[in-house]
């Protein structure tokens, strides 16, 4: 077969593999996503221009073009961006830092303003803490919102949930709207940042505080792991090319790492810290107990972890997990075979699995005291306690 028009087709061949040349060497657009927290909407826009600004500026800096901005206001789906190593630069709330920092992401630097939540109610009602606000009506800013992300882990951790615990949910856009929801009577209990709390106080609304989280950083800076520039650029170049932070009047950066936000990234999917019907028991706890008689270590994890070191004597009970990891779980979704725990239901029974955020063991403790067994101890911290502790481990099995 004769090609007439062969000269053309090499060079047209040539053309096109050029042009691949050029696209293959084509430097991508740096990401970065920006998303302001809860605020009003005038400040999300401002924080949004003001940050946006300054990143380009330090990032045409070091040299990164170009640059691909983005504002957000969902961190559910920011959140799932941080599991994808989707941006490239991070600029959000502790809720989304914290995932972001499990999944290849380095926090640079934030506001020198740490946030807290905290549950309050008007200042005559006779509800003094989270358990005496059972049955009451909770008012919440938006799921997105740090406030309600740090409230429901610790509702979680005191093992109970907001649907569980309240007899009805408000929630609004702002948090500002939620004093007239107290005030209104709509609303027994709400949810907002200390900051606002103490601004209502000293405009002399009569309110107070029946719970507070601990402290988490605002706004922050995070780098995906191997991203132009390095980390120590990045917060070399923020922190030389800026005075205050934008958004925050007399607020100032300061230097941030993953330690900063251990508190937050376990919210949500950690066990609670209480377990009605069972007693807690630390690796000290245990080492004593499996001394006594009528003592059984129960291993709730895969046969594979089991295999790779466990504690010794322990015997290898599996819970088959398909249900989700909170306290409403529904145990008929799961499996965990009964009939290998001892006959006696007086019997000393400790259950472990993988730490606090391994849910294996609770679910099965759980299980074991609803089937009636009275002696239930709950080693929340497991087999990594344990080995950590530098008791002896065993192998195989």
């Amino acid at each position: 077969m004769r090609f007439p028009h062969r000269l053309f087709l090499l060079k047209w061949v040539a053309v096109v593999l050029a042009l691949m040349g050029t696209c293959a060497v084509a430097q991508p657009a740096a990401s970065v996503l920006i998303n302001p927290g809860d605020q009003g909407e005038k400040s999300r826009f401002l924080i949004y221009n003001d940050w946006k600004n300054i990143i380009e500026q330090v990032l045409r800096k070091e040299k990164v073009t170009p640059v691909s901005v983005t504002q957000s206001t969902d961190a559910r789906a920011d959140l799932a961006a941080t599991r994808s190593r989707i941006p490239d630069v991070l600029i959000a709330p502790a809720h989304i830092i914290g995932s972001a920092a499990r999944y290849g992401y380095t926090p640079i630097l934030g506001f020198d303003r740490p946030q807290r939540a905290v549950l309050v109610t008007s200042k005559d009602s006779a509800v003094q803490n989270l358990a005496q606000a059972q049955g009451k009506s909770l008012g919440l800013p938006p799921q997105d919102s740090v406030v309600t992300y740090l409230v429901r882990g610790e509702v979680n951790a005191a093992n109970t949930t907001i649907k569980r615990h309240f007899s009805g949910v408000y929630e609004t856009r702002y948090q500002d709207a939620l004093l007239m929801c107290l005030q209104l009577r709509r609303c027994e209990v709400v949810a907002v940042e200390r900051e606002l709390f103490d601004r209502w106080v000293a405009a002399g609304e009569p309110v107070k505080i029946i719970m507070e989280t601990r402290t988490v950083p605002s706004l922050t800076v995070a780098l995906k792991n191997g991203s132009r520039p390095g980390a120590e650029a990045l917060r070399a170049a923020l922190t030389d090319g800026m005075t205050a932070v934008p958004g925050a009047v007399g607020a100032k950066t300061v230097a941030l790492a993953a330690k900063d936000f251990e508190y937050v990234s376990t919210l949500g999917y950690f066990t609670p810290r209480t377990l009605p019907g069972a007693t807690l028991i630390d690796a000290a706890g245990v080492a004593k107990l499996v001394k006594q008689k009528d003592t059984y270590l129960i291993d709730t994890r895969n046969k594979d972890e089991f295999k790779a070191g466990h504690l010794p004597g322990a015997k290898w009970v599996p819970y088959v997990e398909k249900s989700a990891k909170e306290p409403d779980y529904v145990a008929k979704a799961d499996q965990f075979d009964l009939g290998q725990l001892p006959a006696n239901k007086a019997s000393t029974l400790v259950f472990s699995c993988n730490g606090p955020e391994c849910w294996k063991s609770f679910k099965a403790s759980d299980v074991a005291v609803k089937a009636g067994y009275t002696q239930v101890r709950w080693f929340r911290g497991g087999f990594p306690e344990w080995r950590d502790a530098g008791f002896p481990v065993d192998m195989g099995g």
